[in-house]
């Protein structure tokens, strides 16, 4: 075979060619390697939960988002986008938390996101508990500084603290917003729903220049025109989405583990991920997901599609 020949960017392995249960486990059984070098994108697992209050579990979530990936194919139908034609992505495994540290894993993992950036790719990551958003945040924040956030959950994530602890998967975004990682008037959070501690409890959110779209805003309707308002706010600044998997109903998305009635629909989500094509988007990232409540393996097919959607609006992929 001639260099001509040969695909110009790693390209998933094909159902025609191994079955979707052989072949390697990484994310959409891509290549591996260990660094981002070379690469403009990197799926990246973050197997932890010891930032989780209720059920835990999603130190299994990346493995499982691996396994589920395998149903994908490299071309998106509905959108036209052909990221492997586009872009050179792999899988570059998980980073190596201390399981035992939760304050030392949110050091381990911000220099590990400050070196993939050094290579300038594009970090997508499969969580994981969502505290990990807040490390990399800080790392996002030293490469391109204050970052636009669209945030997809049932909850806010901006406790002040968990049982007096600040580091826990109900603070990042109360983190990030102290350290001045956000670009506070380009960040929108959408699903947010179910019973608060307080009245107020959204309203803190409210008072930093956050918008705010609770998941009654959503019911029954397209999210499109929500989106079109979304891409004017945010504009040509870097966009960071992080999507918590529990922003998904639960009869969608039962594998996690502080579920809430009345969430967002599947279309309404990929609406939200794809509504940011165009976008300067940095980097993403899924949480949240958890096996162990999920016999099926559905939630974690939710969220590596919700993954490779990120990847299809990628600054530089073209539309076939």
């Amino acid at each position: 075979m001639s260099k001509h020949d040969t695909p110009r960017f790693n390209q998933p392995l094909g159902g025609n060619d191994m079955p979707r249960f052989g072949g390697p486990a990484s994310m959409m059984r891509l290549p591996m390697q260990e660094s981002a070098k070379g690469l403009d994108a990197a799926f990246v697992g973050i197997p932890m939960d010891i930032g989780t209050s209720n059920r835990p579990g999603t130190r299994l979530g990346p493995r499982q988002i691996r396994d589920e990936s395998r149903m994908l194919r490299p071309y998106n139908m509905a959108t036209r986008a052909a990221p492997f034609d586009s872009l050179q992505v792999a899988d570059i495994g998980d980073v190596p938390i201390n399981t035992f540290d939760l304050k030392k894993s949110v050091g381990i993992i911000e220099n590990y996101y400050h070196e993939l950036l050094s290579h300038d790719a594009v970090p997508l990551t499969l969580g994981g508990d969502h505290t990990l958003t807040w490390p990399i945040l800080r790392a996002m924040a030293r490469k391109h500084g204050p970052v636009g956030l669209i945030h997809i959950d049932a909850h806010a994530d901006i406790n002040e603290h968990m049982f007096g602890e600040e580091v826990a998967h109900g603070c990042p975004f109360r983190r990030a917003q102290e350290e001045g990682l956000l670009d506070s008037q380009r960040v929108v959070q959408i699903g947010l729903r179910g019973t608060g501690y307080a009245a107020d409890d959204f309203d803190w959110c409210r008072e930093q220049g956050f918008r705010v779209v609770t998941a009654e805003q959503c019911w029954h309707k397209s999210l499109e025109p929500l989106m079109v308002e979304v891409r004017e706010q945010m504009g040509d600044g870097p966009v960071y989405i992080s999507f918590d998997i529990d922003g998904l109903d639960p009869s969608v998305a039962p594998g996690t583990g502080t579920v809430e009635a009345a969430g967002l629909t599947m279309p309404q989500g990929l609406e939200i991920v794809r509504g940011a094509q165009g976008l300067n988007v940095v980097g993403g990232d899924l949480v949240e997901v958890a096996p162990p409540y999920d016999t099926s393996g559905n939630t974690a097919l939710m969220g590596a599609t919700l993954l490779y959607e990120m990847l299809c609006v990628l600054p530089g992929v073209k539309r076939r």
